[in-house]
């Protein structure tokens, strides 16, 4: 009973995990981890380090090597590296653009993946709980949390909120500008990753008709039920 909360949550793109996350994360009052942000961090060195993304074993000494200070708090989670703040810089079109060849590198996953457990560890030790979010924390990561859910949405819902966050609106053109980052993506690291269809044991959530709040709540209620 008094064991750290680990709640792992996994999701496609625009499913709104994060900001859900976030959120929940806030409430319980609880640290944060947000996984893709470690692949989006690599992704932003190996270019400013000039290291070849078709050269796989070189992508996986950069993530061996990566000088990462990730933030944990959910009010404000920056992300640095080597001295840098490259919070807003890892979500540019330049990154989005080159994150899946980092992602899907079979070489660099376990790699990350092994400083994520010891994240989720470390956090959940120091504040009583953690919210982990990515792609496969409930299936490889973190097999094992007490709550694993997977967030889920309708490809137009993705798009939808994807290109209102991008683009302040989501107007044909301003969808069709997305498409590519949303959809290509998702079939991209589905090769190396499961995160659309929920695992034994794992509780989906379908957040295509819901708001934010009852978003948030839905992933409230999951961990209420599993702490009663």
């Amino acid at each position: 009973m008094n064991a750290p909360l680990v709640i792992a949550i996994d999701g496609p793109s625009g499913s709104g995990k994060s900001s859900v996350s976030k959120a929940v994360a806030r409430s319980l009052q609880i640290g944060y981890l947000d996984t893709g942000a470690m692949y989006r961090a690599l992704t932003w060195w190996c270019l400013d380090q000039g290291v070849d993304f078709d050269d796989r074993e070189a992508v996986a000494a950069a993530a061996r090597s990566l000088p990462l200070d990730l933030g944990t708090s959910p009010q404000d989670p920056r992300v640095v590296v080597n001295g840098t703040d490259i919070t807003a810089a890892i979500r540019t079109t330049e990154v989005s653009s080159a994150v899946s060849s980092v992602a899907v590198n079979t070489l660099v996953r376990p790699i990350l993946q092994q400083v994520q457990r010891d994240q989720i560890a470390l956090i959940a030790q120091r504040d009583g709980g953690v919210v982990a979010e990515g792609r496969d924390i409930t299936t490889v990561v973190a097999p094992d949390a007490p709550v694993r859910i997977l967030l889920t949405a309708s490809e137009e819902a993705r798009l939808r909120r994807r290109s209102t966050e991008l683009h302040g609106h989501a107007d044909a053109h301003a969808v069709a500008a997305t498409r590519d980052q949303i959809v290509r993506r998702d079939r991209d690291d589905s090769a190396v990753s499961q995160f659309t269809q929920a695992a034994d044991g794992v509780i989906l959530i379908d957040t295509s008709e819901l708001d934010f709040a009852s978003s948030v709540q839905a992933v409230l209620d999951v961990v209420a039920r599993v702490r009663d």
